[in-house]
């Protein structure tokens, strides 16, 4: 819970810096790029986050990191400054805040959705507008397969389900069977 709210915090800081200079989206792909390579590097986190080593020993590590990454200098200083804190582990989870919070700035909201098998482009490009159309922001759309659903598609948009797969209507149709409808 304390590190939840301290990710949010160093997130809306790091929203406010990109705010201010018309640059948040930029920054949200950096520090995205720098999490997922973050989490996939273990002996990478392990030597930037682990107390046995000086803390000026992994600020070279980081600056050497980030000297070859391209990254913007507000980039850099924030990852240096989560680093002083000893905050750096919880980047992921400030990256998901950011992420969050980048979302509502833009009116941009994530659909996850699931097809039993793939979509055309014509039939992906369809579902976005209408799923714009319902939410009334722009959606982002994450599509995955099932082969478990027979037909229809899933979609959560937040708290909001919509199933109109095959198989929960045939699994409404047993119950209303079962019910004597």
């Amino acid at each position: 819970m304390i590190r939840s709210k301290v990710s949010k915090r160093y997130a809306k800081a790091l929203l406010s810096l990109g705010m201010e200079d018309g640059r948040f989206q930029e920054y949200g792909k950096e520090l995205q790029d720098f999490s997922s390579f973050y989490a996939s590097h273990h002996e990478l986190n392990q030597a930037i986050s682990n107390p046995a080593f000086t803390l000026e020993e992994r600020k070279r590590l980081l600056r050497a990191l980030l000297a070859r990454s391209g990254y913007s200098e507000t980039i850099r200083n924030f990852l240096s400054l989560i680093l002083d804190k000893n905050r750096i582990r919880a980047v992921e989870e400030i990256n998901a805040f950011y992420g969050q919070l980048t979302d509502e700035v833009s009116n941009t909201v994530q659909a996850d959705v699931v097809v039993p098998r793939p979509l055309s482009a014509e039939a992906e490009n369809k579902l976005g507008k209408a799923l714009e159309q319902m939410t009334a922001k722009k959606v982002r759309m994450a599509i995955r397969q099932d082969d478990r659903i027979l037909g229809g598609i899933v979609v959560k948009i937040g708290d909001l389900v919509v199933d109109g797969s095959v198989k929960t209507q045939l699994q409404g149709i047993k119950e209303s069977l079962k019910r004597g409808e």
